[in-house]
């Protein structure tokens, strides 16, 4: 399950799903990972042919892959009305015991894309002996009444500054250390 921070004002969305925003690479990363291709999941806009991200495709092949998506947190405050995560308030983190036990039992991986996700989620985590692992890095831990792993992630943010081939590479050795 790949947990993030919180989506953008919605003014910036481009589709109604995780990590909406065109300026967010999130999409292109795993075009890259999965496809060797960038703007896989990009798709022209009936209306004005502008390019936008394929809800539909983006969907179909989490499942095929059974990727869950997340956010680690249902309630925040932006304090500039922007998309960064500098100015981030969480109110309600997200309710992950919850969420492993009634939604996804079999989940046994956790990816946090970012600095908020990482701390909120280890903050949900509550294990004061659980070190935040180096970005690119993952650490084990029991959470819910199983084994997991914990994969930290750079930011898929443009704002995070490195080039979106090593993002994609980071990426990619993570997944293929979960998938095989």
């Amino acid at each position: 399950m790949f947990l993030g921070s919180f989506p953008p004002p919605r003014s910036r969305w481009c589709m109604d799903f995780f990590y909406p925003n065109l300026q967010n690479d999130f999409w292109r990363i795993f075009g890259l990972v999965f496809f060797a291709d960038r703007e896989h999941f990009l798709t022209p806009r009936p209306s004005d042919g502008k390019k936008v991200f394929d809800r539909d495709q983006i969907v179909e092949f989490l499942r095929e892959k059974k990727i869950a998506m997340y956010d680690t947190a249902v309630e925040v405050i932006r304090e500039r009305g922007n998309a960064s995560d500098a100015h981030l308030t969480v109110v309600t983190p997200l309710d992950l015991r919850h969420v492993l036990t009634d939604d996804l039992p079999e989940c046994r991986t956790l990816i946090t894309t970012g600095e908020k996700a990482t701390e909120t989620l280890l903050q949900i985590l509550g294990d004061p002996q659980l070190a935040k692992p180096p970005i690119g890095s993952s650490v084990g831990f029991f959470f819910a009444g199983r084994e997991m792993r914990l994969y930290r992630l750079p930011s898929s943010s443009r704002a995070y500054p490195l080039k979106i081939e090593k993002k994609a590479e980071v990426y990619g050795e993570a997944m293929k250390e979960i998938f095989g």
